[in-house]
């Protein structure tokens, strides 16, 4: 702008140029004019300030086996306590800074790097997914816990529980049971969670490896790494008939009971194209595939007009579904893929899909 300022006909004034640019003059002003460089004067040294000899003083007192890994307030206090004054604490950490040691002059722990979970599932109960969400009461403050489990491939509840507790012993009776029931077998599954504290619990472990479970968990604080799940809590929740407030235990396994065979048995998933949860967990979704195919073939042979792009073609279920997949690359056969695994639902109401357990 300011080269075609510069630039610009002698008959054309700096005012009509800036307005016809629509650039403030004052803005044009500064731009165009060199750059002042201002002297920096020394700041002057205050004659209260400690001399090189009682900073030299302070800093060994503070590398002193004693207090080299105590901050200065404790560092301050400690010579207090002795009988001793240096300096305050300000000073300090202002010696502290001048030789780079401002900051945790305690051992810290490294950071811990966690890997990002990867799993592929290509067929139901190769990989479940579960969490545990708050139910609240007409009580404030008080929630009912509801377990959940999904079968990862094919979004259907395979076990759930209401409890008024969140215990590691309550998921390892879902997780048990609903094994039992699905007559999985070991080795054939990989179950994933987050770190909540009764994932995480060493008898939980325990079980896992008992039952032949491979353990998958989120990483910390990333809610994403359990997406499956976080969306069923929110399609539950966001029901029109959720009453947002339950009475007690009783009145929540109720609601939730009927919410299950809902979602499994009638709920059209967008996930699934169309496709209910058990559905596609049983395999029934392939004879009912070519039905609703034969459908869509019956409507474009009386109204082709209406397809614009040629006959329809009905979208099936994914035919695999992942949590954070790997790029292309990495998804060779040849590269195995992490799985992690997770506990499930406790042993109060546990549902497979086209039989209901309860306890």
């Amino acid at each position: 702008m300011t080269t075609l300022l510069a630039e610009r006909d002698p008959l054309i004034s700096h005012s009509r140029a800036c307005a016809a640019l629509d650039l403030s003059r004052a803005t044009v002003h500064r731009r165009t004019q060199p750059k002042q460089v201002r002297p920096v004067r020394a700041r002057p040294v205050s004659q209260r300030a400690l001399s090189a000899s009682q900073r030299a003083t302070v800093l060994a007192v503070l590398h002193s086996p004693g207090h080299v890994d105590q901050p200065p307030r404790e560092v301050y206090g400690a010579l207090l306590a002795e009988g001793r004054y240096l300096c305050s604490v300000r000073t300090m950490y202002r010696i502290l800074a001048s030789h780079g040691e401002s900051r945790e002059r305690r051992d810290q722990r490294p950071a811990t790097h966690h890997p990002v979970p990867q799993l592929v599932a290509t067929a139901p109960n190769q990989v479940w997914t579960w969490d545990i969400t708050k139910l609240a009461t007409l009580t404030p403050g008080v929630f009912l816990n509801l377990f959940m489990i999904l079968d990862l491939f094919s979004r259907c509840i395979v076990g759930w529980m209401v409890a008024r507790r969140e215990t590691s012993a309550l998921a390892q009776q879902l997780i048990a049971r609903s094994i039992e029931r699905t007559g999985i077998a070991a080795g054939q599954l990989t179950l994933h969670s987050d770190r909540g504290a009764p994932m995480t619990a060493h008898s939980f472990d325990a079980l896992l490896m008992t039952l032949g479970i491979e353990a998958s968990r989120s990483r910390p604080r990333v809610s994403n790494d359990n997406a499956f799940s976080e969306s069923g809590f929110k399609t539950l929740k966001y029901q029109p008939d959720y009453p947002g407030r339950f009475r007690d235990s009783h009145h929540a396994r109720s609601w939730v009971r009927e919410f299950v065979v809902w979602y499994n048995q009638r709920h059209r998933h967008e996930g699934l194209n169309g496709f209910t949860p058990d559905e596609v967990y049983s395999g029934s979704h392939v004879a009912l595939a070519h039905r609703r195919q034969r459908t869509l073939d019956d409507a474009y042979a009386r109204h082709p007009d209406r397809w614009i792009n040629g006959p329809p073609i009905l979208p099936h279920p994914p035919s695999k579904v992942c949590i954070n997949p790997a790029p292309p690359a990495d998804l060779s056969p040849s590269v195995p893929l992490p799985n992690e695994v997770v506990p499930a639902e406790p042993p109060e109401t546990i549902r497979a899909p086209r039989r209901s357990i309860t306890t």
